[in-house]
């Protein structure tokens, strides 16, 4: 029967993140203080301008601009001036019709440069007032949310380690005094929800670890016994397979649970003396399948919890060596390649570690079967599995890309996976040094 097509390759999964995305001009962000200002100077920028333009107006009014002189001068006279330019176009001896139009023309002229000085005056007046205004809405705006400063503070130290920090806002009582109480009442209840969590996991590990390491030492046991027969012997490794996968799955959950929380206590560690340590564990596995483990391994030193990294560089290494391409050496008769006669090569597991700005690196990548790039977030998923809702297999029990991710939010990093072009993943992790 011949076998169905390969699906096609995914493409690649971008990485680009617009949560990452800086602003080219982080200080020009538009915080509450800055809006405020804005605010607050912008209304005053518009009363002042409202302000001038009526002064202006009445001003305009109260001289009279452009309307003849309430008198008029009456006989022949000589008439110099040294602000009015057209006296000196009067003749010697002018008739009075001219000499009022010169008059006429003086005065207004004279009202228009007085307007225009009045104008000129006040818009440097108001721009200056504007800057003050500015400067004050500025220091007014961070008084008011100082606070606000002070809550954030508080939040970010207890997001990053501890869950005892309080806000304890004094003041009036009024909306940010509200805020900072409803803040504290929440970490009150945060800080016992996960210091039940933390006695639930000491005692679930107590009391979940007792019966099944009593049930594998009754198993290994019975199985030791050379007189047993052999569907005896049969049933119990049975048994003992399934009481193993249960030990996993308690280890996994418990891992599960701890590692959701922060890091406190951190250390030094060498993602590459972590990832080598791994590879160590998994060669044996990688050897008898067939699979090529690779990858150069450079220093990158972290500071966080070493067996939880360890913990997350082995998941990793499992995943891409028990998922990998199926090999044929040692399976008897080499099974020729299509258009050729040798034998089918097996997969290949690439580690590396690196340290590229500012950040540690820990990459995995192999080959194996082609992942569509709408089941990657699945499978970070607790007991999700490609193309299958719940474990069912052999290879593990579901738990690893799950563990590893909440490991890397533990310390400050992240996980990402993208389908290689042909088939397998590269999963990529982040962790701040």
């Amino acid at each position: 029967m011949a076998a169905s097509p390969a699906p096609p390759a995914a493409p690649p999964k971008p990485t680009w993140d617009p949560r990452k995305v800086e602003a080219p001009f982080p200080w020009l962000r538009p915080t509450i203080r800055i809006r405020l200002t804005l605010l607050y100077g912008g209304m005053f920028l518009i009363a002042g301008i409202l302000l001038l333009s009526i002064i202006y107006l009445l001003a305009a009014q109260a001289l009279n601009v452009g309307s003849d002189l309430p008198f008029r001068v009456t006989g022949k006279s000589s008439v110099t001036s040294d602000s009015c330019a057209n006296f000196r176009l009067l003749p010697q001896r002018p008739t009075e019709a001219q000499l009022n139009a010169a008059l006429n023309e003086c005065v207004n002229t004279m009202r228009q440069n007085a307007l225009d000085n009045l104008l000129s005056r006040s818009l440097l007046a108001l721009l200056g007032l504007a800057v003050i205004a500015f400067a004050f809405g500025y220091a007014m705006a961070g008084r008011v949310l100082s606070p606000l400063g002070r809550i954030t503070r508080t939040a970010r130290r207890v997001a990053g380690t501890d869950l005892t920090r309080r806000i304890e806002l004094d003041g009036p009582d009024d909306e940010l005094k509200e805020l900072s109480d409803t803040f504290d009442e929440m970490l009150d209840r945060l800080e016992r929800a996960f210091t039940a969590q933390q006695r639930f996991v000491g005692n679930a590990s107590h009391e979940l670890r007792t019966p099944l390491a009593i049930n594998r030492t009754l198993l290994e046991v019975h199985l030791s016994d050379p007189g047993a027969p052999p569907e005896l012997h049969q049933l119990g490794k049975t048994l003992l397979a399934t009481n193993e996968r249960s030990e996993q799955l308690v280890e996994g959950l418990l891992l599960l649970a701890r590692s959701d929380n922060q890091i406190v206590e951190r250390k030094p560690v060498d993602l590459a003396e972590v990832a080598d340590r791994a590879v160590d564990q998994v060669r044996g596995e990688a050897e008898a399948k067939g699979v090529e483990i690779r990858g150069e391994r450079g220093a990158a030193v972290v500071q966080g919890n070493g067996v939880l990294l360890e913990r997350i560089a082995l998941n990793l290494v499992q995943n891409a060596v028990r998922y990998n391409v199926p090999s044929q050496e040692g399976q008897g008769e080499a099974l020729p390649e299509k258009g050729g006669g040798g034998r089918r090569e097996g997969g290949w597991v690439e580690v590396t570690t690196e340290a590229q700005h500012g950040q540690a690196v820990l990459v995995v990548s192999n080959t194996g079967p082609v992942v569509p790039a709408y089941e990657i977030d699945n499978l970070f998923e607790p007991f999700r599995r490609l193309r299958t809702e719940r474990t069912g297999s052999d290879k593990g029990v579901g738990l690893g890309l799950s563990i590893a991710r909440s490991v890397a939010r533990a310390h400050g990093g992240r996980i990402i996976a993208e389908p290689r072009e042909g088939g397998g993943l590269m999963m990529r992790v982040t962790l701040p040094i």
